[in-house]
């Protein structure tokens, strides 16, 4: 049987959850003999693995994870058992802008306000990601090498965070920004 954790609350659950893998076979339009076909792997070990009434050998991952173009940790990662994990924001001020940012894995998010006037030239948060700006209130303008763009209220604008940018306040703003680290770049 899989290996077993206990959860905060006491109770005891899976390390891993195989059900991915009849997901994964269902998107695939495959049926248990495709897979084990292309596997090398057993009909009925598939099964068990659906059921999450066994564990998987580093091999057999392998081969299940190559019938769906990925590698056995990025099989790995989708049946890890998912946890609630819970973070602190922390908040910062920055040429007139107020944040609060929270940090999970490939992803920071930030919440800002700022007044009217308020503009950041060179933000410490800028890296090689991808950056979303979601306006939720307010008027952003903002510039990035070879184009100005104003986003308003309701509005969101993703590009290149590793290039030269900056971001002006048109009006009192409250603003959503995302930073999808790439993976990969080099």
């Amino acid at each position: 049987m899989p290996t077993a954790h206990t959860s905060p609350a006491g109770e005891s659950a899976p390390l891993y959850d195989f059900s991915v893998l009849r997901a994964l076979r269902k998107r695939e339009a495959l049926t248990l003999g495709q897979v084990a076909e292309r596997s090398g792997v057993s009909v009925a070990g598939i099964s068990k693995l659906e059921r999450n009434q066994s564990s998987a050998e580093l091999e057999t991952l392998y081969r299940l994870a190559r019938v769906f173009g990925m590698s056995a940790a990025e099989l790995l990662g989708l049946a890890e058992a998912r946890m609630a994990h819970e973070v602190k924001a922390e908040g910062y001020e920055h040429d007139g802008f107020k944040f609060s940012r929270i940090n999970y894995g490939k992803a920071r998010v930030f919440y800002g306000r700022a007044v009217k006037g308020s503009r950041i030239t060179r933000p410490e948060m800028h890296h090689d990601d991808f950056e979303t700006c979601w306006v939720l209130k307010g008027k952003i303008k903002i510039n990035l090498p070879s184009e100005t763009r104003i986003v308003k209220s309701g509005r969101a604008l993703q590009f290149d965070a590793i290039l030269e940018h900056s971001y002006e306040a048109l009006e009192d703003s409250e603003l959503v920004l995302v930073h999808l680290r790439k993976e990969n770049r080099f």
